[in-house]
């Protein structure tokens, strides 16, 4: 039986653990699928690239309110949370059958935005959930195969949105995306899971929020994989930022960078389906390392002006890149007490994911004084740095912890 087989085996063998995994996949198809439709839709309504633009930022913005959003889902039970979370946006999107007139496009902007804080609040509490629903032994398969399931939505979810933008309109994309949040929150409300009531001292928001940054953060080993997760992200940012510039270098039209991300989203697909058994040979920190490295190899081959090059490089960033969040959120799950699991995660999410923003912003602001080869080649040296480093504090707390 190939690894992938007694991976998904595993997950679906037990009935919690394959739940949720079945409500990732079905909210991550409609979250996809509207994600590329949305910003077509502006585009088609105002005449504007700008307008257009603003869709992903509305969608991302959320994130960067992470920690005092993640505090929410340890406040109240994950699984009625969850519920609540999918229904939300599915009633939000159905504003959007009256999106149809540029007057009106602030309406989508603010179903997106709110669409984005309600997915914020969605993977603190679904962290925080798994946690306690799958088994540690599972959680690596679990968080692979999730990887798995939300590329390949990525991949298939777009195609089908566009599609049916082309033929029925943006109200139709907002209206299959809400029937895939009512099925996840029907698969939610099926989950057997023991939950016990929050408590302790009452505290304040702010108090709330700040425990768990001070949990992650005093914790060292959470900490370097949750660094090494922001910094790959931020360079991921960069490289995103460059793809444009990477076309141009082979020669090739601009449609050309769908076959590259392509090729990089079946890289990630592959990386889920071995995630389980790769974190239980190497553990967290040395799937991690291997993961930043081979990306790092990957943007760094961006440089040379080849096809065949280019290609490689981007199936490696592909099946590298996951491999730094797989890790950092999986150990977040292992070892984080139930009653804190939502706002560490949310707060872990926040420092590995905002920086891609950051990336982005940088990437567009040097690439025409720089030079593509030059950012390319910096870049992927600025990974292998961060593994090298990841690397050395996992020895040295080893070395401290035999010591």
């Amino acid at each position: 039986m190939t690894t992938y087989s007694r991976s998904l085996v595993r997950v679906l063998r037990d009935r919690e653990a394959g739940l949720c995994l079945a409500a990732v996949v079905v909210s991550g198809f409609g979250t996809s699928a509207l994600s590329l439709a949305s910003a077509v839709w502006v585009k088609d309504l105002t005449g504007s690239n700008a307008l257009a633009a603003l869709c992903p930022l509305a969608l991302w913005a959320p994130t960067l309110a992470g920690p005092p959003l993640g505090t929410l889902a340890d406040r109240t039970r994950r699984r009625p949370l969850l519920i609540a979370v999918n229904l939300l946006p599915a009633a939000l999107l159905l504003l959007l059958c009256a999106a149809g007139s540029p007057g009106r496009t602030w309406l989508l902007l603010a179903v997106l935005f709110g669409y984005g804080a309600a997915g914020t609040v969605h993977d603190a509490a679904e962290s925080a959930l798994v946690g306690a629903a799958v088994g540690p032994a599972l959680l690596g398969d679990f968080n692979g195969l999730r990887t798995t399931a939300t590329e390949g939505m990525k991949l298939l979810a777009p195609l089908v949105g566009a599609g049916l933008y082309a033929a029925y309109g943006g109200p139709a994309v907002a209206l299959v995306d809400a029937a895939t949040f009512v099925l996840a929150a029907g698969l939610y409300a099926l989950l057997r899971v023991h939950e016990e009531p929050s408590g302790g001292p009452a505290r304040s928001w702010r108090e709330r929020t700040a425990e768990g940054a001070r949990r992650l953060w005093a914790a060292p080993r959470l900490r370097r994989l949750v660094l090494a997760g922001g910094a790959t992200m931020f360079c991921a940012g960069l490289n995103g930022a460059l793809l444009q510039a990477v076309v141009d270098g082979l020669g090739r039209p601009a449609g050309y960078a769908g076959v590259l991300y392509a090729v990089q989203g079946a890289g990630s697909v592959a990386v889920g389906l071995v995630s389980g058994a790769a974190l239980r040979r190497l553990g967290e920190a040395g799937f991690a390392v291997y993961g930043i490295a081979l990306t790092g190899a990957g943007v760094a081959a961006r440089a040379v002006p080849y096809d065949a090059v280019a290609l490689a490089g981007s199936a490696a960033i592909g099946a590298g890149l996951p491999c730094a969040l797989i890790a950092a959120f999986t150990a977040v799950q292992r070892e984080t007490p139930g009653e804190l699991l939502g706002r560490v995660a949310a707060t872990a999410r926040t420092i590995v994911l905002a920086p891609t923003v950051a990336g982005l912003a940088v990437g567009a602001a040097l690439v025409e004084h720089v030079g593509r080869g030059t950012l390319l080649l910096l870049t992927g040296l600025t990974l292998l740095v961060t593994a090298a480093a990841l690397r050395k504090g996992a020895a040295d707390l080893t070395t401290a912890r035999d010591t």
